[in-house]
C-alpha cells in the first residue's frame, strides 16, 4: 500500500465515523412533550371562591400573592386582603393591580400549612382557604445518575477505532519496509 492510498483509506473511515447515525436508547423519545421545568419550582398555593381567585408564591420569607375575579381572571384593584397562614395572621402590603406582597418572621418548616385568606373589595368580603405545601429540600449534591451502558458503549466504540487505525498504520508501515528493500 503506498502511503496516498493510506491517507485516502484513512480519511474516508473518518468520514465514515463522523456521518454514522446515532444510536437512541429509550431514554430519546421524540415526542411532543413540553419542556421541563430549568429551575425548582416555588412552593405556592391557589385559594378560589365564587368570586375571587388567590395565588400565593413563597420564595424563603417573602410570599407574593395574586388576586383575581373568579369569572374573568382580571386582576381586582384596589383590594384588601388580609392572611392567616398556620395560625399566623398578617396583613399583605399591596403592590400593583392584583398583586400583594407579605414578609414572614422566618421561612415557614417544610409540610402543609392551612391558609385563609379575607378578601375586601369594595362592598365584597370573601373568605378563601387553601393549603401551602412546603416541601423538604431535595439532596442537591447529589451527582446525577450516569447511563453506565451508554459510556460502556462509547469506550468500545472508541477501542476499536483505534484498534483498526492502529492495524492500519502497522500495515503500511510493514508494506514500507518491504518496498524499499526490493531491487540491489
Amino acid at each position: 500500500m503506498k502511503p496516498d492510498f493510506l491517507s485516502a483509506l484513512l480519511c474516508a473511515f473518518l468520514l465514515l465515523l463522523a456521518g454514522a447515525p446515532a444510536w437512541a436508547d429509550a431514554d430519546h423519545d421524540h415526542d411532543d412533550a413540553p419542556a421541563a421545568a430549568a429551575g425548582p419550582a416555588l412552593p405556592r398555593f391557589t385559594a378560589v371562591s365564587d368570586a375571587f381567585e388567590l395565588v400565593g408564591v413563597l420564595d424563603g420569607q417573602r410570599l407574593t400573592l395574586y388576586l383575581d375575579r373568579f369569572a374573568d381572571n382580571a386582576p381586582v384593584p384596589k383590594a384588601s386582603l388580609e392572611l392567616d397562614i398556620g395560625g399566623t395572621t398578617v396583613k399583605a402590603e399591596p403592590h400593583g393591580e392584583g398583586e400583594f406582597e407579605v414578609q414572614l418572621a422566618a421561612v415557614p418548616a417544610p409540610g402543609v400549612l392551612p391558609v385563609t385568606a379575607t378578601v375586601i373589595a369594595g362592598n365584597e368580603t370573601d373568605l378563601l382557604a387553601g393549603e401551602l405545601d412546603i416541601h423538604a429540600d431535595a439532596h442537591e449534591d447529589a451527582a446525577a445518575p450516569r447511563n453506565w451502558r451508554r459510556i460502556v458503549g462509547f469506550g468500545m466504540g472508541g477501542l476499536a477505532a483505534l484498534a483498526v487505525l492502529f492495524a492500519l498504520a502497522r500495515r503500511a508501515r510493514t508494506s514500507r519496509t518491504s518496498q524499499a528493500g526490493g531491487a540491489a
